[in-house]
């Protein structure tokens, strides 16, 4: 069975060892641990690991990884370290030979469009003949396998886990959705990036960053880690030259900056930008010079922006520009991302991800500039998330929609009506008409019902998502699913 000698993680980790074992695979969750793990102890939010070194040994973990002696039985074998979670990082890039060695590795953060880019880049490089895994909020993609995910950026065992996956199937590049939680809790401390690439940052998460200081500086880790030159393959900073932010960012890397937006001024650039119903057209404007047109399925100029991003990695790849257009345009689209559901209905419908108020602003835009009728919007707000973006959803949402419909998100532990209620107050700053029905799937349907031709309807915030989050119980909901039973009762006929 493969593995590796506990003194070899212990060193990896930088900590102090005590005793001896021969560790075949590594665990964060005492409920997870099989025979012989190494568990780490992390102290989290909710409970401390240190509670559970018993439990995981019970399981057949033959060692531990801690921050305290005390924690663990004397004859059990350990490591001690001063921050289990930083070491857990270090000791699974070990474990699995630190798999991101051996993959281009290009990281993408932000705060809206991770995972529209994450897939924009892949269906580039796929194209121009180098096999791309993918992490992000979606799933999981190696080759042909897809696997759901949990988190965003998975805990450092399990990405390391993944990468090294990618190593064995015959990925030659990964491309990962950072996100800011990531950064901040060490989940990428063992991964070894070449490209990092800025979306843009506007609020959320403030309920676990202090501040928005603190949620850029957490960004900003990505690209202070970055290399000076290159390694496994070409380095850069790709930077959206349109956010205020990016600027920070240059001063804060070793790599050579790229950057790419639709203010005329960017490395990558975009020029006659056409938007269209069932997608959008423009000409980009490559770092070398070179123009080619492009085509994408994706709806809306901050869609235009991610596919800049995405055109200026491949140009790092050195793919020529005419193959990149032709795979941006024979693209499927990306799941939970401006997906248009058609059931023959004469109004349109859409189901996005949005969930803040800058991505809510972003996708009402796009659709209003191609919409002819009204535009209606379904949304509300995660519960136990950052409450004072809430009103700001609502604000952002009233400016643009002609109708807002107020419903539940995942209220988890809160009381639904109050979460909608800190919405309406900032929809009752604009002057958009807007109606409260707490529960989504009826939600969903007055808003089909009160449709008009030419009419577009956005329900927003759950995207991809197929469950529903309450204070005592998960439920499966799918906004794609419950918008085609509701059209198929209401007469239309679903492909």
């Amino acid at each position: 069975m493969e593995g590796k000698h506990l003194a070899d993680l212990a060193a990896a980790a930088g900590g102090e060892v005590r005793g001896a074992a021969w560790v075949t695979g590594v665990a964060y969750d005492s409920r997870r641990v099989r025979p012989g793990d190494l568990f780490c102890a992390v102290r989290g939010f909710r409970t401390d690991g240190h509670r559970y070194v018993a439990d995981a040994r019970a399981r057949g973990a033959v060692a531990a990884l801690v921050e305290d002696w005390e924690a663990v039985p004397a004859d059990l074998p350990a490591i001690r370290v001063p921050n289990s979670r930083v070491a857990m990082a270090r000791v699974a890039a070990a474990f699995w030979d630190h798999p991101s060695r051996h993959l281009w590795t290009i990281g993408v953060t932000g705060t809206n469009g991770k995972t529209t880019t994450t897939h924009l880049i892949r269906t580039i490089l796929e194209a121009g003949g180098i096999p791309t895994g993918l992490t992000g909020t979606v799933h999981t993609l190696v080759g042909a396998e897809e696997w759901p995910v949990e988190r965003t950026t998975p805990e450092a065992p399990d990405l390391q886990a993944t990468l090294a996956r990618m190593v064995e199937r015959g990925m030659r590049a990964v491309v990962m959705e950072v996100s800011s939680h990531a950064l901040a809790l060490a989940r990428v401390d063992g991964v070894l990036y070449d490209v990092g690439v800025f979306t843009n940052l506007t609020q959320d998460h403030l309920d676990f960053h202090a501040d928005f200081e603190a949620y850029f500086a957490a960004k900003a880790r990505l690209f202070e880690r970055l290399p000076g030159s290159a390694q496994k393959g070409p380095v850069a900073a790709v930077l959206n030259a349109d956010d205020l932010w990016a600027g920070r960012l240059v001063g804060l890397t070793r790599a050579p900056v790229l950057t790419y937006g639709l203010g005329g001024t960017g490395d990558a650039r975009a020029e006659d930008i056409r938007l269209e119903d069932t997608g959008t057209a423009f000409r980009a404007i490559l770092p070398d010079g070179a123009a080619v047109p492009v085509r994408i399925p994706l709806a809306g100029r901050f869609n235009v922006a991610n596919a800049l991003a995405a055109l200026a990695v491949g140009h790092l790849a050195g793919i020529e520009p005419e193959r990149m257009a032709a795979a941006l345009a024979g693209m499927s689209g990306v799941p939970g991302r401006f997906e248009r559901i058609d059931c023959g209905q004469p109004f349109a419908v859409v189901v996005d991800y949005a969930h803040s108020p800058d991505g809510i602003q972003n996708v009402l835009r796009a659709a209003r500039e191609v919409t002819r009728g009204r535009v209606v919007a379904v949304f509300g707000a995660g519960g136990d998330r950052d409450r004072t973006k809430r009103p700001l959803m609502g604000r952002a949402a009233g400016a643009v929609a002609d109708l807002v419909v107020l419903t539940s998100d995942n209220p988890r532990s809160e009381d639904p009506l109050a979460i909608l209620a800190d919405i309406e107050a900032g929809v009752r700053e604009t002057a958009a008409q807007y109606l409260v029905e707490p529960d989504r799937r009826e939600a969903i349907r007055r808003a089909f019902a009160g449709a008009a031709p030419g009419d577009i309807v956005l329900i927003l915030g759950k995207g991809h998502e197929t469950y529903q989050i309450f204070r005592d119980r998960t439920i499966h909901f799918d906004d794609r699913e419950v918008s085609r039973e509701i059209l198929g009762e209401q007469g239309y006929r679903c492909r």
